[in-house]
């Protein structure tokens, strides 16, 4: 960070950039960061694996062999379900991070919850988070929105098969 007249008073691990920076050292946060061919192997290897708990319990309530469509759109779509879940934990931890970023003023706590303070960014500082957000969280959370999208499409796609599927 460069240096100002008067020095930053929120903590160094509350501090916008620093929590971006956290993100991105992150294993689990560092996968959103990723194009869509490497961010889509751990996703499709945890839906690969969510079949072991969704095709049974889609299996007690339609018999493969007599209902092997309802089976695997109900199979499919319950082993979407902790994909959607990580899906949304990637969202909501860059999402507040770039909220953070994009605010002008930044909430802080000193010493724990009951001191809450404001920072009034600089506005070098300002600019150099929104151009982070513009440039380098916006385009992730993007991506994101955009496997949210596929998700939904595949259970709408779903809801209006089932009255056809064997």
């Amino acid at each position: 960070m460069t240096q100002h007249s008067a020095p930053c008073p929120v903590p160094e691990e509350q501090q916008p950039l620093n929590e971006y920076q956290e993100l991105q050292r992150s294993w689990f946060f560092r996968w959103a960061l990723s194009p869509f061919p490497q961010l889509w192997k751990p996703l499709l290897w945890l839906w690969l694996a969510s079949w072991l708990v969704a095709g049974p319990v889609a299996a007690a309530s339609f018999m493969p062999s007599r209902h092997w469509g309802k089976f695997l759109l109900t199979s499919a779509t319950g082993a979407w379900l902790p994909v959607g879940l990580i899906l949304l934990q990637l969202y909501l931890g860059w999402r507040y991070v770039c909220d953070r970023l994009a605010r002008p003023v930044v909430c802080y706590e000193e010493s724990g919850w009951f001191d809450g303070q404001l920072w009034q960014k600089p506005p070098d500082i300002l600019s150099r988070d929104r151009l982070i957000v513009a440039y380098e969280i916006r385009p992730l959370l993007h991506r994101l929105e955009q496997l949210f999208a596929l998700g939904g499409v595949w259970i709408l796609g779903g809801v209006l098969s089932w009255p056809f599927l064997p």
